[in-house]
């Protein structure tokens, strides 16, 4: 009988462990006799049996910080492809918030960084947390402002 597709609801009492040999899980309540196993308050994690276990057969790879910051990064030439199709407006500050808003950038990201790769052709005004040189060069030269959050 497959209990999880009953309509009734049925209830099966619990084995009661330990109530005298006449019960079949009497004395030793059916943990068998001595060893680790047969204690209380023993559950052998992760053990599989002298089988390699599967935390130890995988393989560990790197240094993964816990406080890591996600960092989103775009491009020069990523950007000027999006105020190409309108979907950043130049005449604005282009920010976290607002490349958020457009779904340019995922909402889980808490910076974001401007790299130079690429050319830009029109004039924007930028605040990132980060930028590479190459990008500030290059967003400057056209008339652009970049300003660098908590920079004095």
């Amino acid at each position: 009988m497959n209990l999880l597709n009953t309509k009734v609801k049925t209830k099966i009492n619990k084995k009661r462990l330990g109530r005298g040999i006449g019960s079949g899980k009497g004395k030793t309540s059916g943990r068998g006799v001595k060893g680790q196993k047969s204690r209380s308050g023993v559950a052998i994690k992760s053990f599989e049996g002298g089988q390699m276990p599967l935390y130890r057969r995988l393989p560990k790879r790197g240094f993964n910080p816990i406080n890591r910051s996600k960092v989103a990064k775009i491009n020069l030439d990523q950007l000027q492809n999006f105020v190409d199709k309108k979907r950043v407006d130049t005449s604005s500050i282009i920010n976290l918030e607002s490349l958020k808003k457009n779904n340019i950038i995922n909402k889980s990201y808490l910076k974001f960084k401007v790299l130079g790769n690429g050319n830009l052709t029109s004039k924007v005004d930028i605040e990132a947390d980060f930028s590479s040189v190459s990008a500030k060069q290059k967003i400057e030269k056209l008339g652009g402002v970049i300003k660098i959050k908590n920079q004095k």
